[in-house]
């Protein structure tokens, strides 16, 4: 598969009207970055308490189906990707309060990049109420990324874009 492409101009790239330069990537890659997707979901992506994860995430695979009905790929991986990202960050605050793992600042040379780079990670402290929001997400994410319909239509993609 095809590696996700940081070097796009995802300030006026629309993936909607070009299919063929998103790339699936690792994870949650391009998330925050892939239009008109981000701005279409990300008002939708909330976890703050279980009762919102509900509704967040149950809002979410809504859409997540609709982009599937339109057999718009990207639009349901990126739905796929903001389930895992609720299910992720909610986690992290569940496992660090205020969500912070690492103590001290990222260097500079490694902003934007996941890791410890060097720091020391943070004392866990459990919060049921972010891991039962986590706990919500999760099974939607699973119930996305399982989706027979996505499965088709991703390896449709793979086939035609990222080979």
């Amino acid at each position: 598969m095809a590696a996700f492409d940081y070097e796009l101009d995802f300030k006026t790239l629309n993936f909607q009207e070009h299919p063929e330069l998103y790339r699936i990537g690792k994870g949650e890659q391009g998330v925050l970055l892939v239009e008109p997707y981000k701005s279409e979901l990300l008002p939708h992506w909330r976890f703050k308490t279980p009762e919102v994860a509900e509704v967040s995430s149950q809002k979410l695979f809504e859409m997540f189906e609709a982009y599937l009905e339109a057999e718009d790929f990207p639009g349901a991986d990126m739905a796929r990707k903001f389930l895992q990202m609720g299910w992720t960050r909610a986690r992290r605050y569940a496992n660090h309060k205020g969500g912070k793992k690492y103590d001290g600042p990222v260097p500079d040379d490694k902003k934007g990049q996941s890791g410890a780079h060097g720091r020391k990670a943070l004392p866990r402290q459990e919060d049921p109420v972010k891991a039962a929001a986590a706990a919500i997400f999760y099974a939607r994410y699973l119930e996305a990324r399982e989706h027979p319909e996505y499965l088709q239509q991703r390896a449709k993609h793979v086939e035609r874009y990222e080979r």
